[in-house]
């Protein structure tokens, strides 16, 4: 076979490899400059919410708070030096534990969010499930607000204009792309979740949904998707980032070491929309605690920790914006 032939028949071999790690690098991306696109410098401070927030927190739920705090600052900061990393090897690699890393950096986030809610985390699954009554009813600012409900063929968005849209496979750089990755993502996950869902409920013969005749259906129309759906809460936030704990105890994180995608865009795209995130819930467990009880708990932080994502983040009295964020037309950069 001609050189030449061989050449361009392995970079497309690696490119239809690739295809997975891209889809997902261009969801994050999307994700990512989505919420640079529409964070405001005040966006906390215009939630009623936010606001309205004034809890009566037991020292139980002030502490179980911070220590949950402080594991979100701890995760972050190992995904932070990962990011800082120059070394293309590495980074590829890292995905290996950066993916879980990501995930759990948010999902400490959010307990301490829900502790100063009231509300005890006795699993992932409540958890995500808890979240997304809040961001349905308005407990979070434009950039996050976003979800997804119904079933395959017939899916509803939320704060997602563009999320019907069919999204590229190129990195494409305008609003309209940055939403059509996002609800490519959101249907891709609650998909996963419904038919998940069904599993479990025909698994069980006292729920299972049943023919005319008796026998539990093994054929689904709209009818029976649309009962299994309403069991399943609305996909958020939370559950894009629980496809990356997903992907790395299985063996799909092999097909993103090996393809030929931008890591370091990959790892930055991760660490930042991290970052927003986490002072979502920083700020709301800083306005519970009351602002000498979180300001005399931040200056009792680590060194490391002072110096990176806490010292980094909005103050108590002040919600600023977050630079790194914004677009390049804003930054001048």
């Amino acid at each position: 076979m001609d050189t030449s032939l061989e050449n361009s028949y392995s970079q497309d071999e690696l490119w239809r490899r690739s295809i997975p790690a891209q889809v997902f690098l261009n969801h994050f991306f999307g994700l990512h400059r989505h919420i640079a696109h529409r964070r405001r410098d005040d966006e906390m401070n215009q939630l009623f919410r936010f606001r309205q927030f004034v809890p009566k927190l037991t020292p139980v739920q002030a502490e179980t708070a911070k220590r949950m705090l402080i594991q979100a600052w701890n995760t972050e900061y190992a995904l932070r030096k990962t990011a800082e990393n120059g070394d293309e090897t590495f980074h590829r690699n890292a995905l290996y534990w950066t993916f879980p890393q990501a995930y759990y950096s948010i999902f400490f986030g959010v307990s301490a969010f829900l502790a100063v809610q009231g509300r005890s985390v006795p699993n992932e699954a409540i958890a995500r499930m808890r979240i997304a009554s809040l961001v349905t009813n308005d407990w979070y600012p434009a950039p996050l607000a976003f979800a997804a409900t119904g079933h395959p063929g017939h899916f509803s968005f939320a704060a997602l204009p563009a999320g019907d849209g069919i999204p590229s496979l190129q990195l494409i750089d305008v609003p309209h792309e940055w939403q059509a990755q996002i609800g490519q993502f959101l249907r891709t996950t609650r998909t996963q979740r419904v038919q998940a869902a069904r599993r479990r409920l025909q698994a069980d013969p006292t729920k299972a949904i049943r023919t005319k005749t008796g026998k539990v259906s093994t054929r689904f129309g709209p009818q029976e998707w649309t009962q299994v759906a309403q069991k399943v809460s609305p996909t958020t936030f939370l559950d894009l980032f629980a496809r990356l704990k997903i992907s790395s105890t299985h063996r799909e994180i092999a097909r993103f070491v090996e393809a030929d995608i931008d890591f370091r865009l990959f790892h930055n795209c991760l660490l930042e929309t991290v970052r927003y995130v986490n002072s979502i819930h920083e700020h709301y467990v800083a306005r519970a605690l009351g602002e000498s009880v979180y300001a005399a708990f931040r200056t009792n932080l680590p060194l490391y920790l002072q110096e990176s994502a806490a010292a980094k983040s909005p103050t108590w009295a002040e919600v600023r914006p977050i630079d790194y964020l914004k677009p390049a037309w804003q930054t001048g950069t």
